[in-house]
């Protein structure tokens, strides 16, 4: 029977040494958790089949947000060393040998690296998306939905549309069946979604507004692909949706290279 290898009680020494490294190093809260959590799962101190300590035991341990938690857990499931199984809590697998691809949201630094991200999400999920138009299932249908009325609501009471962004896209790649397009995503989290790196404060109301709706249309025109199974229809409304959120992406950063420089001037 599955045991809690580690009490609230074993945490905060843990948690004192990763807020001083995270300090020292100017390092990511969620790669510092990530680290923390997958040194003692690789090293067996949380042996495969162990249960790890509730989301709210780890934010009390290592001072972090619910967010970080989530996001570190994500990670941890992507690279197969934990598995979440809902009402229940999250337990540790054992650890896979071998060489797998490795690309972590942590590691997208800069617009540079957002728009090569962007450029390398269009190729793989414009494919991921028609094959989920073949493949996908009621249930990935229902997700997806959910995903996108999160993020509508997001725009009319000025809530966080990355999150459920996010869902959308991690939706469509769990439908396609295929693991490792769900792996993936799993494993780059919020980070891959442009807005993350983007300030909300250089948009007024009324052009956030504007921004959000056409993202989300452009959402909607996936879903309706993917929804009525028209794999070559979903394949370019998921490459329209990406490569126009590159050029948004790229242009924000540009005025505000613009906007900098005349800051500077005056």
């Amino acid at each position: 029977m599955s045991k809690l290898v580690m009490s609230p009680s074993d945490l905060p020494a843990e948690g004192n040494r990763l807020v001083r490294r995270a300090k020292g190093l100017a390092r990511g809260l969620t790669h510092e958790l990530v680290e923390a959590l997958g040194e003692r799962l690789r090293s067996r101190a949380i042996k495969p089949g162990d249960k790890l300590p509730t989301e709210s035991e780890i934010m009390q341990a290592f001072g972090v947000s619910r967010g970080v938690v989530r996001e570190a857990l994500s990670r941890l499931q992507a690279a197969g060393l934990v598995q979440t199984h809902h009402g229940v809590g999250t337990f540790a697998l054992e650890p896979q040998s071998g060489g797998r691809f490795r690309l972590e949201g942590h590691a997208i630094e800069g617009v540079g690296d957002m728009l090569d991200v962007l450029e390398l999400r269009a190729s793989l999920e414009s494919d991921a998306a028609g094959l989920a138009a073949t493949r996908r299932s009621d249930a990935d249908l229902a997700t997806m939905r959910e995903a996108l009325a999160g993020f509508a609501a997001s725009i009319s009471v000025v809530g966080d549309t990355v999150a459920p962004d996010f869902h959308f896209h991690l939706a469509i790649a769990r439908a396609t069946g295929n693991r490792y397009f769900g792996d993936l995503m799993s494993q780059l989290g919020l980070a891959v979604i442009p807005r993350t790196r983007v300030s909300s404060a250089r948009l007024g109301e009324a052009s956030r507004t504007q921004h959000l709706q056409k993202v989300h249309q452009e959402h909607q025109d996936i879903f309706d692909a993917i929804s009525r199974r028209d794999p070559e229809a979903a394949r370019a409304a998921m490459r329209l949706h990406l490569v126009n959120s590159r050029e948004r992406q790229r242009v924000s950063e540009s005025n505000a290279g613009v906007e900098a420089d005349e800051g500077a001037v005056s």
